[in-house]
């Protein structure tokens, strides 16, 4: 009995001693990091984190201490890999690193197995993004968001065409494909890739630094390893390639290397005047101060061998990201655990100790926290986004002049390109922010401050291949001269000229497109753009629906469409022309109108107007003389009472809509003519049986056929502006054709010189010419903004008054009908009218009769009793009382008034006599 309770008690003790071992909070966790001590990247990144590791251990904050293992890869792929296998056999929970993205690769792959978090402050290959490394996380920028700083540059100064300059590896292939994904948004391209063994030498750098002078383009985006040799530039100055027709754009690379020198050596970059670069954006803080100030103490005292840049800040950074996601986990699990792996248990590989190797069972957990980490260091806001990259914080744009560094502006993703910083500008962006694209003057290489334009002509560039219509007809818009190989028109003087605005140089040869006998098929020649036996057409090419799926257009230069001429009957001979906008009707009503506004103006002033009193002779003049001139405004009668200014008010709006009808009529009248056919447009010219000519080779033709359905036995082919004459002429009736169809620019050439055909009504299709090319070339969008650019200077109507002034092209629109204006369109403004002057007339004559009754009370009275004691005939009365009334109306108002005034008051008095009495008992 007494040894099973001895046995009870040792199992209870050993149980509690073992829940209490497991529960423990470690004193100390292992994380490791892997990088190249000497280089530019890791001189900055071990002091970086020893001065972390040294902050976060004396941390109060920080309740478990860190040990950071560090691994010397030496930029070995093959050293990373023993590295990170030797870190994870020391049960290391996190490994920072690596610098190099080749390295990250293969590391990333042990991390997964493992389930190790990785998380890089330099790695910026954007392919580690990729779900294929779940347990990669990065502190740094991703490529992918330089990439596009660096093609908003390209963009900014409108360079098409860039010559990228990169190493052979991970790094440079991937940055390089998404600054080439980037570009193309922009509709500019990288013409060159001048791919270079890692590390860089100086003699492969050289030769193929000198092939590329070759080429067309000037402009180099260079995006190599940090090099303290600055071995690129050094070599193209040897080349005398550092000169003003040189543009030098670099990705960061290069400012973490001029970041790192000291002082004295900054003093001898005058080679690098004019290079334009990117460098990882750090917001100004107290803490950076603080720390930028530590530095100097460490580089005295021996701990720091360089100077400070990004990266360093970064790998600061990083380490306290690891420390707060380790302190948070142990907080919620208590401890670290690692536990075999059951994928290598059975694998038996003599030497190598696989079995080791164990899997970090809290990796995911640690995973989710870093990822959900989100604190202000000494780089910026460290918070992740989806991809598991920090959220982007911007570029700064750097320009070297001389023995300075400057910075000339800033790139963030959601604003562009401004001379202040992204934290200024947070919670301010609106709609307008990206358009104001912003920077300081660059100084250019040679110390120019003028824009490069950034291309040459190449000395073995192929030239632009141009099909163009061999046109036997319509010349004036393009041909080619007989005997001379010369192309000329109005279309090429427009594409030249538009040439001259792109801003890269674009060779080009003309090849005439047909025998010069007829003319060619368009169609034809727009496949041949499509099948790349051309690279472009130029000339009067019609941008139509089947087109425009096999190749690009650029932006329409000519606006056109399909039109129809027919013969017409000059109708601008006639002497009663104008005449013609109204109706009999409409004359007959608007001429009463006149005599009414005349009689109702004078009624209603005469009695205040002493400009309508007088003779009876010449009321009659004033009132019609004034009702006429207020159709030309020069009446010098002026209404006084309001109910005449509002009988006028509404006579002249009526007044004003007839007269602009009228001219808008008349105008149209004596500049269009009238049929001497009986097509009236389209749907009549369908509806016949009449033969339709359409010109050679234009897309009327299969318009027609396959659009309207119109018999292709119907449609007769016509050559030139002599047979549209002779077709005309002879008509149906005689083997010719009763209309054309064709667009409208060959129409008004046709018709500048021939008076007696003309177009019958409007255009039936609408459309333009535009330029060809194919399919996604950036000439389509470059060639549409300089063709926007001549329309709003005017060079293109300039050009379009050199070849076709002559045509005297108005375009004028003929319709068949009289058109004239009838009472029905216009009733109810002479009803609003009429209703006016019948209330004002009304109002008038009731007050009239109230005033009237006011004033002869006594009158009647007396009347009464004339009557009684001479009786007269009823007749007699009513014809003296109307007398009366007339007379009294054609008093003057003030008269009136001045008659009532004194009768009131005697009214008043006679119906308050007590009042009266008191009056005159006081008298």
């Amino acid at each position: 009995m007494k040894k099973l309770v001895i046995l009870l008690l040792f199992i209870s003790i050993w149980v509690i001693v073992s829940g209490f071992v497991c529960c423990q909070r470690p004193a100390v966790v292992n994380i490791g990091a892997i990088f190249t001590f000497d280089s530019v990247i890791g001189k900055a990144a071990k002091p970086a984190m020893e001065a972390a590791l040294s902050d976060v251990n004396n941390d109060s904050r920080i309740r478990t201490k860190l040990k950071l293992l560090m691994g010397d890869v030496n930029s070995s792929v093959f050293l990373g890999t023993i590295d990170a296998f030797q870190l994870v056999e020391k049960e290391v929970v996190a490994i920072i690193g690596p610098q190099v993205s080749g390295i990250a690769h293969m590391i990333s792959s042990i991390a997964n197995g493992l389930q190790v978090p990785l998380i890089s402050y330099a790695a910026t290959d954007p392919t580690l993004s990729a779900l294929q490394f779940p347990f990669f996380v990065r502190t740094t920028q991703s490529d992918s968001y330089q990439m596009a700083a660096m093609a908003d540059l390209v963009d900014f100064f409108r360079w098409k065409e860039v010559i990228v300059v990169g190493v052979d590896d991970d790094y440079g292939r991937n940055g390089i494909a998404a600054l080439e994904e980037e570009l193309n948004k922009k509709m500019a391209k990288i013409s060159y890739k001048l791919m270079l063994c890692n590390p860089l030498d100086e003699s492969e750098v050289m030769d193929k630094l000198n092939k590329s002078k070759l080429l067309g383009s000037r402009v180099y985006v260079v995006h190599v390893n940090p090099d303290p040799k600055l071995t690129i530039f050094t070599v193209a100055q040897k080349l005398q390639m550092m000169t003003d027709t040189y543009t030098w754009l670099a990705t960061d690379w290069l400012s973490a290397t001029l970041d790192s020198f000291p002082p004295t050596k900054k003093t001898s970059l005058g080679f690098l005047q004019g290079v334009v670069g990117l460098r990882q954006h750090t917001p100004e803080s107290s803490q950076k101060r603080a720390f930028m100030s530590r530095w100097k103490r460490m580089q005295q005292k021996g701990s720091a061998s360089s100077e400070l840049n990004t990266y360093g800040l970064q790998a600061y950074d990083t380490v306290w990201l690891v420390a707060y996601a380790i302190d948070r986990l142990l907080d919620e699990h208590k401890n670290i655990t690692f536990s075999p792996n059951s994928k290598i248990l059975h694998v038996n590989i003599s030497g190598l100790q696989i079995e080791k190797l164990k899997v970090f069972t809290g990796g995911n957990d640690l995973l989710d926290i870093v990822l959900q980490t989100n604190f202000t260091g000494l780089s910026g806001q460290i918070q992740f986004n989806q991809d598991r990259n920090v959220f982007s914080g911007g570029y700064d744009v750097l320009n070297i002049d001389g023995v300075s560094i400057r910075t000339v502006g800033y790139w963030s993703n959601a604003a562009g390109f401004s001379l202040s910083p992204p934290e200024a500008r947070k919670g301010k962006q609106d709609i307008n922010c990206c358009r104001d694209q912003r920077l300081h003057n660059i100084t250019w290489p040679g110390g120019k401050s003028k824009t490069p334009r950034g291309w040459v002509i190449a000395v073995d560039e192929r030239p632009l291949r141009i099909g163009v219509p061999y046109r036997a007809s319509f010349t004036d818009f393009v041909t080619e001269v007989p005997g001379s190989h010369k192309i000329k028109g109005y279309c090429i003087d427009v594409f030249v000229k538009a040439l001259e605005l792109v801003p890269y140089h674009v060779p080009y040869m003309f090849h005439p497109f047909g025998n010069g006998r007829s003319n060619p098929k368009y169609d034809a020649l727009v496949k041949m753009v499509a099948a790349d036996v051309f690279d472009a057409a130029v000339g009067d090419i019609a941008i139509v629906t089947n087109r425009t799926k096999i190749v690009d257009f650029s932006q329409p230069y000519a606006s056109t469409g399909l039109v129809i001429v027919a013969p017409i009957l000059n109708s601008k001979s006639s002497a009663w022309v104008f005449l013609k906008p109204f109706s009999t009707e409409m004359w007959c009503v608007t001429a009463a109108s006149f005599v009414v506004i005349a009689v109702v103006i004078w009624v209603l002033e005469h009695r205040v107007n002493d400009h309508f009193r007088g003779p009876p002779r010449r009321q009659l003049v004033t009132m019609f003389l004034f009702s006429f001139s207020t159709l030309f405004k020069t009446n010098k009668e002026t209404t006084v009472s309001p109910l005449g200014k509002l009988v006028m008010v509404v006579w002249l709006f009526l007044l004003m809509v007839i007269t602009a009808s009228y001219t808008a009529s008349l105008t149209s009248i004596l500049t269009i003519q009238q049929l001497s056919s009986p097509i009236t447009g389209i749907e009549s010219l369908i509806a016949s049986q009449w033969p339709i000519g359409y010109q050679t080779g234009s897309f009327a033709y299969d318009y027609l056929s396959e659009n309207l359905y119109i018999a292709r036995s119907r449609l007769v082919p016509l050559g030139s502006p002599e047979e549209y004459e002779s077709a005309l002429r002879r008509g149906p009736s005689d083997g010719g054709v009763a209309a054309i169809v064709d667009e409208l620019p060959y129409v008004d050439l046709f018709l500048s010189s021939q008076k007696d055909f003309g177009i019958i009504g409007q255009p039936f299709t609408r459309g333009g010419w535009g330029f060809a090319f194919q399919r996604d070339s950036p000439l389509a969008v470059d060639l549409s903004t300089a063709v926007l650019q001549l329309s709003e200077n005017g060079d293109l109507q300039k050009i379009r008054n050199k070849w076709l002034t002559h045509a005297d092209c108005s375009s004028q629109v003929n319709e068949i009908d009289e058109n004239h204006l009838s009472l029905k369109s216009f009733w109810g403004l002479f009803l609003i009218c009429g209703i006016a002057c019948f209330i004002s007339l009304v109002v008038f004559f009731c007050n009239i009769i109230c005033q009237y009754r006011r004033f002869t009370p006594e009158d009647g009275e007396e009347a009464v009793e004339d009557e009684i004691q001479s009786p007269r005939p009823q007749r007699s009365v009513c014809s003296t009382s109307l007398k009366k009334l007339i007379d009294f109306a054609d008093r003057k108002e003030a008269e009136i008034k001045e008659m009532i005034k004194p009768k009131s008051i005697d009214i008043k008095r006679q119906g308050n006599p007590s009042s009266d009495g008191h009056t005159i008992s006081s008298a």
